[in-house]
């Protein structure tokens, strides 16, 4: 029986007296060899001189006495396990699961030309406070949408996307666009049998105006004794009110006169000389209007200064853009270059009695904007946003007693929406949305792509060429960090 004793060395291990059988076939010798180190037959690499060794045949193998052998081979649990589901790459996602892995929201699927509403849609999305009060919102029970009126169709349509859009996956906004075309047939006009574009700030005041006869007003969860003066969520979180004054240029003896107006979202009116948006919100604030005159008995020109007497917690601002062309019959747009900032600062557009109830709280991020200069780190509003994480509690925005107002002044940009083209009729709108109130990633919106971008490229929609040009703003308010401040509901 030809048996030898032979040395088998195994990385740093070495068994000088193993014996081989060459009548037996070289898998009985591999099995000894697992016994010994615990290395599977099927992963072993048996070399010696001669060639490799097999399972089934010695081949051309001699052996002697004696004989180095080398044995390479890990030892199951050595050896990492393959996971159950393999990993995809990003480049070989589909739409679907690229939105749910980097956490992106829901895109909108466009159903010919309805950019407008998708638009629209995805910067509403952005307010907590909107959503929650559509996830609230029961309407009466009914089998079918055909039985409510269009302010309710609409609102329950809203709900019931928002809902749908939280899959992360691209809907079909189809119940919306059908309920929308009812209540306004305007939106539902065709050319050559396809939808027409429309106005997307046209869309957000009447989506505005039907969520505000539905959604009722929402409590303050902090403080189950507040009570609230609004009937309506929209009122209560997106109205503000201002204090008028008219005074007559042609007539001193003329008493001037002071009334107050609501407003849902401020006009910056675009001229020769604005560059800003916030010189653009301030001419609006002053103007001179041709109205009758009790004292004069004619047409006079007046002065009516406005200033606002209640901030809301969202601020929606529209760039008044677009005038119309009698020449071409259309809705022609301004182009004009008109900077907006990330952070904007209301205080000089309110009465002083509202800027002295400001001053609490801006005097709470004073000292946080000083405690981030005495720390060495100059506070831009990039850092006062990464000093405070979602994580972390934040103090009330709002005053004790108007829960949904703005109690600083402060805001932050939540939501941009943007159109590229000549015309309102015409072109594209595209949403770009803040991925949280408190982050520094933005997302574009654009229909049923969702991507991610950057604040340089949220700040070059402000206008003066043929690219996406900021056409409504959604403001939200500043959030203070809650251990930088002793403010308490």
């Amino acid at each position: 029986m030809p048996i030898f004793t032979v040395k088998v060395k195994w990385g740093k291990e070495v068994y000088p007296d193993v014996e081989i059988n060459t009548d037996e076939p070289p898998l009985v010798f591999k099995a000894q060899l697992f016994a010994l180190t615990g290395v599977n037959p099927n992963r072993q690499k048996v070399m010696m001189k001669g060639g490799t060794l097999k399972d089934d045949v010695w081949g051309n193998i001699q052996i002697t006495e004696g004989q180095n052998i080398l044995m390479m081979g890990s030892k199951d649990e050595d050896v990492p396990i393959e996971p159950t589901v393999k990993p995809v790459f990003v480049e070989d996602m589909t739409e679907t699961e690229l939105a749910t892995v980097t956490n992106m929201p829901a895109g909108l699927t466009n159903l010919g030309n309805t950019c407008y509403l998708n638009a629209t849609v995805q910067c509403l999305k952005i307010v907590p406070e909107l959503r929650q009060a559509l996830t609230d919102f029961n309407a009466a029970s009914s089998s079918t949408l055909s039985n409510f009126e269009p302010a309710e169709k609409i609102t329950i349509a809203m709900s019931d996307l928002y809902r749908t859009m939280e899959s992360n996956q691209t809907i079909p906004p189809l119940v919306l666009v059908q309920v929308l075309h009812q209540a306004f047939p305007r939106f539902a006009d065709k050319v050559e049998g396809h939808y027409m574009q429309q106005d997307a700030n046209e869309c957000w005041v009447e989506l505005i105006r039907m969520l505000q006869q539905k959604l009722p007003a929402l409590k303050n969860k902090n403080n189950n004794k507040s009570t609230t003066n609004y009937k309506s969520a929209i009122d209560q979180f997106f109205g503000g009110s201002f204090d008028v004054e008219w005074k007559c240029v042609e007539s001193d003896t003329e008493e001037v006169t002071k009334t107050t107006e609501s407003f849902l979202q401020l006009s910056c009116f675009i001229s020769q000389d604005v560059k800003y948006m916030h010189s653009g919100l301030k001419n609006r604030m002053q103007e001179h209007i041709t109205k009758h005159s009790p004292i004069l008995g004619k047409d006079a020109v007046f002065t009516k200064t406005s200033k606002i007497n209640r901030l809301p917690a969202y601020l929606t601002i529209q760039f008044v853009r677009f005038f119309y062309k009698e020449k071409d019959k259309i809705n022609a747009k301004i182009l004009k270059d008109i900077k907006f900032p990330i952070e904007f600062d209301a205080f000089e557009l309110c009465t002083p009695e509202l800027q002295e109830k400001l001053v609490p709280v801006r005097s709470k991020f004073k000292e946080l904007e000083d405690k981030l200069a005495h720390e060495g780190v100059k506070p831009n509003a990039k850092q006062l946003a990464e000093s405070k994480e979602e994580e972390k509690p934040t103090a009330p925005y709002w005053f004790e007693d108007d829960y949904g107002s703005n109690n600083s002044g402060y805001y932050s940009l939540q939501a941009v929406l943007t159109h590229k083209g000549r015309s309102s009729s015409s072109g594209h709108y595209v949403g770009w949305v803040r991925q949280s109130p408190t982050s520094e990633r933005w997302i574009k919106c654009d229909d049923d792509t969702v991507t991610p971008v950057t604040t340089e490229d949220i700040l070059k929609l402000s206008g003066g060429g043929d690219w996406h040009c900021a056409y409504v703003l959604l403001y939200g308010p500043k959030l203070l960090p809650l251990e930088n401040s002793s403010v308490s509901s």
